[in-house]
């Protein structure tokens, strides 16, 4: 079939970088969003009501999980080129209302905004790159937005340090240059074709005229694995979310690191994520045993988290840690959910089963939020304890409803989906 091989070569890697961008947005959006929030804080007297409502409403939670399930709904019924293309002129809109901010009211709004539009944009872009990759590089071209995912948060960690002492100036520099990038995105995505696969499922009237209807996600199948990846990948995300609140304390706690510090720790964990995606998922997704592969990545999670459950906290063992997470990580959860997620479910519901589910996780994520305070004054162990439960919890959903798709085209997965509808 012509559209599984036509993103084969330069062409489908530019498209898969494009597509793969939405990432890079999202994760950049977040980390800018807590670099600049001290700043916010002092610039608008934002009080800790007001700080964890733009926590709960930002890009990191409740309005992606929004955003993801309009936009995902929107890509099955008017195509994957719509809303990646015009997503990105939304996002550059609710970026401007950061740049120019001067007051609590219009960051909360600018920031819900880039919420709403990095969120529309993952399910778009995460079916794209799957229908556009070739049968055997499905894992490969996945793994590229989530180099990206990685990217971002890495550049926006440098500028801040070096803008820093330009102050919310420099916090406005950042934001700027991800506005930039929407409004490039835009232009560049207009000269990508729509996804073959998704066209071809629209013309066919069987399928156009009874399929790809909201009810239909409702059946056990796709119930059953919503459930598994949402369990899957939500519980893993619990422990992200909060780690953002515990990594701080460590840099702090292994010796008073300063600013600049802590941002090449951080930096150092980003590329080795990256290192991780790129050497073990990248090269093995397609070709080995899923199931093992992510299996091997939660044992190295939770044997690194457990480390600081279990011993004193020193620099030489946070070092451990932060490198046996970055590793870990790279090629785990969030890249299996990502594949996962776009195997499991027919071209015309793909969008919208990942919108759901990537929904049901941000916003479990910006409620749960509301709770972290509350863990971390249980103390540095006990916190550490819940997060490698998480972790466990989560590796074991992950390991035992594992799918074996490596190699296999979509139209073959697509087929074993066909009695359940």
């Amino acid at each position: 079939m012509t559209a599984s091989t036509s993103a084969d070569g330069d062409h489908g890697w530019k498209d898969t970088i494009l597509a793969g961008l939405a990432n890079y947005i999202d994760a950049g959006s977040i980390v800018a969003g807590s670099a600049a929030l001290a700043l916010w804080v002092e610039a608008y007297q934002l009080d800790t009501s007001l700080v964890g409502i733009l926590g709960a409403l930002g890009p990191n939670a409740i309005s992606a999980g929004i955003g993801a399930m309009i936009g995902g709904r929107l890509c099955d019924i008017l195509g994957r080129k719509k809303i990646y293309q015009y997503d990105m002129l939304f996002y550059a809109f609710g970026m401007l209302w950061l740049v120019f901010a001067m007051n609590a009211w219009m960051v909360v709004l600018g920031f819900f905004l880039v919420g709403l539009a990095v969120g529309a944009d993952i399910p778009a872009s995460w079916s794209l790159i799957a229908e556009q990759a070739p049968d055997r590089q499905r894992g490969k071209h996945s793994g590229v937005a989530q180099v990206l995912w990685y990217m971002g948060p890495t550049v926006v960690l440098l500028m801040f340090l070096v803008l820093a002492p330009l102050g919310l100036l420099g916090a406005r520099i950042v934001f700027a240059h991800l506005a930039i990038l929407a409004l490039a995105l835009t232009f560049l995505r207009s000269r990508m074709h729509e996804s073959a696969r998704w066209l071809e499922a629209k013309a066919e009237p069987r399928v156009g005229e009874n399929r790809g209807k909201l009810r239909d996600l409702l059946t056990p199948q796709y119930l059953r694995s919503m459930a598994f990846l949402i369990g899957m990948y939500g519980i893993w995300n619990l422990w992200a979310g909060t780690n953002g609140f515990f990594f701080p304390y460590i840099l702090r706690t292994v010796g008073n690191q300063s600013q600049a510090t802590a941002v090449a720790v951080q930096t150092f964990s980003f590329l080795l994520g990256m290192g991780s995606i790129f050497f073990i998922f990248m090269q093995l997704a397609d070709r080995v045993n899923q199931r093992l592969l992510f299996g091997i990545s939660a044992v190295i999670q939770v044997f690194g988290m457990s480390l600081l459950a279990l011993f004193p906290l020193t620099l030489p063992l946070a070092l451990i840690h932060v490198v046996l997470m970055a590793v870990g990580q790279g090629f785990g959860a969030q890249c299996f959910f990502q594949l996962w997620s776009s195997e499991m479910f027919p071209t015309l519901l793909r969008s919208t089963a990942q919108g759901l589910m990537f929904a049901v996780v941000r916003i479990s994520l910006g409620i749960f939020s509301f709770f972290v305070p509350v863990l971390t004054a249980t103390g540095f162990k006990t916190l550490a304890w819940i997060l490698t439960g998480f972790l466990i919890l989560s590796g074991l959903i992950g390991f035992l409803g594992a799918p074996r798709n490596e190699g296999r085209s979509l139209e073959e997965l697509e087929a074993e989906l066909e009695p359940a509808t």
